[in-house]
């Protein structure tokens, strides 16, 4: 019997609702698939910002540090700084781990309907590959008013005035703010193997990669010239090139011709959300951040957490159980993690339970329950 130990980080709003379903059907599985789970709770999240004004201490993530796996609910409440319980939370663990790829299926279930009305299940099946340490997501920048320099980055006036036309003594003193992205041929190789390696554990012929090299190519064509680097080493798969808005366009198009697509930090965030929405929305789409190397990954559903809905057991629990079947399948647990998918999919394609963003009327703990059942039937047919 395999065992794993696992640290379940609930959050904020609707992450102790999906989080615990997700719960019930690795249990569920472990049953069935010879699996034994340790759960040890971490109380990360907003109640923990208020009370301590911490989100995730260094200590925190010694702790995480032994365990096998991570599975975190959402974090994020109106009453406390988006950017402490992100940058302070959900970042400060990613990079802490370098967990440097996030993995995002997007797949269209039977039983679930897309606003592409002429798409069946089966038709839009494909992984984003995000890289998830770089880019814009490295917190490098400030503002400043006028002359007022607020960072330790001592921008040269003259220099920013030859970049960017404006003039920033000018009177009265105005806001001004900027980030910085930065972009390394190893952090860009790292992800791409990691793309190609993904195609070819699954049969797929095509990597996609993506970027904005016609407006930002100081860091663009290093992503380029490193994508291509490792796409020698795989001969058998195709290697091409888009832009970030045309990916966006062709997504909506023709989706059906996507396999495995690798993007920049800040593009990954945003066109795995489009793809969300093309396979019934948010409460659909997991995700995986992942170190290849080791260390614990951490899974998730990738939507937020709903405060909107919180407490009315209404909530989608479906993205959550699938990361956990992602989850699965990263500690080795391949077969483990079809039953899993498995049982969803024809959940799902009975049309019998589901939750009102699906069109149903089925409580958050219904469509667990209807999961985990179903685990359990597919189990015994083994």
């Amino acid at each position: 019997m395999s065992k794993f130990v696992i640290a379940e980080i609930p959050g904020d709003g609707i992450g102790p609702e999906v989080v615990g379903e997700a719960r019930k059907v690795l249990e569920a599985v472990g049953q069935v698939a010879g699996i034994s789970w340790e759960w040890r709770h971490f109380p990360f999240g907003a109640e923990r910002v208020l009370k301590t004004g911490i989100s995730v201490s260094d200590e925190d993530l010694d702790e995480v540090a032994k365990t096998d796996a991570i599975m975190l609910g959402a974090l994020g409440d109106p009453r406390v700084s988006e950017k402490l319980l992100q940058t302070g939370g959900v970042l400060k663990t990613r990079f802490h781990f370098d967990q440097y790829v996030n993995l995002r299926p997007i797949k269209l279930y039977p039983g679930v309907d897309s606003p592409l009305k002429d798409k069946k299940a089966g038709d839009i099946n494909f992984y984003v590959v995000r890289e998830n340490s770089e880019d814009f997501y490295i917190s490098l920048g400030d503002h400043f008013e006028g002359d007022s320099y607020r960072s330790d980055i001592h921008l040269d006036r003259r220099l920013y005035k030859a970049s960017f036309g404006i003039d920033i003594t000018v009177n009265p003193p105005q806001k001004m703010g900027f980030h910085i992205g930065a972009l390394t041929a190893q952090g860009a190789e790292r992800v791409a193997r990691y793309s190609f390696e993904l195609a070819k554990r699954k049969g797929m012929t095509r990597v996609t990669a993506v970027d904005k090299v016609n407006v930002l190519g100081e860091m663009y064509d290093i992503w380029r010239e490193s994508v291509k680097k490792v796409a020698c080493e795989y001969p058998g798969i195709e290697l091409e090139f888009t832009l970030v808005d045309a990916i966006t366009m062709f997504f909506v198009r023709r989706p059906e011709y996507y396999q495995v697509v690798v993007a920049p930090n800040l593009f990954g965030d945003i066109i795995t959300d489009l793809a969300a929405a093309l396979v019934g929305g948010m409460g659909m789409a997991p995700g995986g951040n992942i170190n290849p190397e080791g260390g614990p990954s951490m899974f998730e559903p990738i939507h937020g957490s709903g405060p909107d809905i919180a407490g009315k057991g209404i909530a989608n629990p479906v993205a959550a159980i699938l990361a956990g079947g992602m989850m699965l399948e990263h500690l080795g647990e391949e077969k483990a993690a079809r039953l899993l998918e498995s049982a969803v999919s024809d959940v799902l394609g009975a049309r019998e339970v589901r939750t009102p963003d699906l069109g149903g009327r089925s409580s958050t703990i219904q469509v667990g329950d209807a999961i985990a059942a179903q685990v359990k039937v597919l189990g015994d047919r083994l």
